[in-house]
């Protein structure tokens, strides 16, 4: 991530990038999409790879990230180089940060960093063999071991020798119910009922019929606003424990679904409001991973039972099936394997003008 200045092969047809200022960053990405969320992956960010090199674990690295490197988010996540909508992750390769893994992960959004990212670690394992990041891709499928701040992450990922493909699935940290039928307040909708899961972070999960609403036909702005009055109202409610780090006792988003939590054929449908109003438009990985461990939980699924779960707002598909029982701390919990496919959009070269009073971007919503 240097100036390439007038590149010799470029036969004069001028510089190979847009003017900076010497002290600007220039950013170099690889940009994907995983059931329509996008992925902006940051292949290398020296000052990540640093702290990893000194030994830093991954959740210490994230804190250092965010105090040190947040303009990097914002520039990259937040408008005029991103969107409302926009989804990051920087790839940690090497030091403590990556041990026995082929790559860490640190995952971005418009308002912070997330602790796991189903969506991304789809797209990751494949940007991982087409990269290089694994040292000896096997045919026909290949295991892709990843750090997430959550915990080990493994990624399975169609090889044919040259180019990886689809579907992608992964195993994610145990996922277990954190609490079921739990009534909360919700300021302008009354008392609702919502039972919360852990998939590598924490959601709330209701049907959007409590609220007076359609996964399918509502418009999404009042679905967006309905999903964030209950993660406030849960936020304040309900005490949230995770077994290994006080870190990642957080709520992250509300899913509202169509109520179709029994064992079905047919796909059922939901939508991830999360972080600062922040809508997914996959159907959520980490998201799948909760709500089967919810399902299985309550008796409604057994192991190895695939179910599809929709995106209302893209109508893209993911599967999930709980694969194995184990225990997580306290918590009986299950290691759920979610399926779905990733693609590449292109790459880019951002670059930062010193005099740009946007530089760092803005927010718009």
């Amino acid at each position: 991530s240097g100036d390439s200045g007038d590149s010799g092969d470029s036969g004069g047809a001028g510089r190979a990038l847009p003017p900076h200022s010497p002290s600007g960053a220039v950013l170099q990405t690889v940009e994907m999409h995983t059931g329509g969320e996008p992925l902006r992956i940051i292949p290398r960010l020296e000052a990540a790879e640093q702290a990893a090199a000194a030994g830093m674990s991954l959740l210490s690295l994230r804190r250092e990230v965010a105090a040190t490197q947040d303009h990097v988010r914002r520039a990259l996540m937040h408008e005029p180089r991103g969107h409302a909508g926009m989804y990051g992750a920087v790839v940690v390769r090497g030091g403590a940060a990556a041990e026995g893994a082929h790559l860490a992960a640190l995952f971005l959004h418009c308002a912070g960093y997330s602790a796991m990212c189903g969506h991304a670690v789809m797209a990751l394992g494949r940007f991982a063999l087409d990269y290089g990041l694994v040292p000896a891709p096997t045919r026909p499928e290949t295991a892709v071991r990843l750090r997430c701040p959550c915990g080990p992450v493994t990624a399975f990922v169609p090889w044919d020798g040259h180019r990886s493909g689809n579907p992608v699935r992964f195993h994610s940290v145990p996922a277990f119910a954190a609490a079921t039928d739990v009534a909360i307040d919700v300021p302008g909708h009354g008392k609702v009922v919502v039972d919360i899961g852990y998939g590598g972070t924490f959601y709330a999960f209701l049907s959007a019929e409590q609220l007076g609403l359609d996964v399918c036909t509502s418009k999404t702005k009042d679905l967006v606003s309905a999903a964030s009055a209950v993660t406030e109202a849960v936020k304040k409610q309900f005490k949230l424990h995770h077994p290994e780090s006080e870190d990642l006792a957080f709520l992250y988003g509300t899913i509202l679904t169509d109520g179709k939590d029994a064992f079905s054929e047919e796909p059922t449908t939901n939508i991830c409001v999360f972080a600062d109003e922040q809508v997914d438009r996959s159907p959520t990985g980490s998201g799948v991973t909760a709500r089967i461990a919810l399902q299985y939980h309550k008796g409604l699924i057994q192991l190895d039972q695939t179910r599809t779960f929709r995106s209302s707002t893209t109508g893209s598909l993911f599967t999930g099936k709980a694969v194995k029982a184990t225990k997580f701390g306290n918590y009986n919990a299950v290691i759920v394997e979610v399926s779905g496919e990733a693609f590449y959009t292109g790459t880019a070269t951002f670059t930062v003008e010193e005099e740009d009073p946007l530089k760092h971007g803005f927010f718009f919503k």
